[in-house]
């Protein structure tokens, strides 16, 4: 069981804070406006907290302290954007995902290193595909395997800054789908002899059971 704070009850949010509620998580809820607790349905077994979503004193009477996954989903870029920053930067929450709704600001939020979903439909699915995952670099899951998206780190290899796909796929049985680089300059599907640099942005296919040998690769 996991502890959630969804900040934003509108469409997006409502759903995604009974969706997770079903799931057995503890869920609070935070929103500015006490009306749009009626979203959440009569069914709704979780706690409302009206309030801004990035104020410190709100964050701690929603259970900040003890949050697994804080969930960003209002619909406002620069709401989610700072509840994002608030929540992993001052109170070291695990697992921050924010809602972004213009395109334009991706590349802003992955040198950030936060983790979001872009889009205006279903949103909260890809949400809580992401809580439920367990980590910030879920796409998407086929079967066994969960494609990751995530800046690479090589920090663990004492020195070394750059890797060949070969060698990463080889120790690691995953696929590198494809990748761009830290400062935006190329992008490309590589081949086993291809070399990635430490801050790169790498697409991944991985079996689940094998992320968490792999997951010092992955730039928190």
């Amino acid at each position: 069981m996991s502890n959630v704070i969804v900040v934003g009850c509108g469409r997006v949010g409502s759903q995604l804070a009974n969706m997770l509620s079903d799931n057995g998580s503890n869920v609070c809820v935070i929103d500015r406006s006490a009306d749009a607790f009626a979203n959440l349905g009569r069914n709704f077994n979780g706690s409302t907290l009206q309030g801004v979503g990035f104020d410190e004193d709100t964050l701690v009477k929603a259970g900040v302290d003890d949050c697994d996954v804080v969930a960003a989903v209002t619909q406002l870029d620069n709401t989610n954007l700072m509840v994002a920053e608030v929540a992993s930067r001052l109170f070291g929450v695990p697992h921050v995902i924010a809602r972004l709704y213009n395109p334009d600001h991706e590349r802003a939020y992955m040198q950030l290193g936060i983790d979001y979903v872009c889009g205006t439909s279903l949103v909260a699915e890809d949400v809580f595909s992401k809580v439920v995952s367990g980590h910030g670099a879920h796409i998407d899951t086929f079967g066994e395997f969960e494609v990751l998206r995530f800046s690479l780190d090589l920090s663990s290899r004492e020195g070394r800054r750059t890797i060949r796909v070969g060698e990463l796929e080889r120790d690691h049985d995953i696929r590198i789908i494809a990748f761009e680089r830290g400062d935006g300059s190329a992008s490309s599907i590589p081949n086993k002899e291809s070399v990635l640099y430490q801050g790169d942005s790498v697409l991944a296919c991985v079996r689940h059971e094998l992320i968490p040998m792999f997951s010092k690769y992955i730039q928190e």
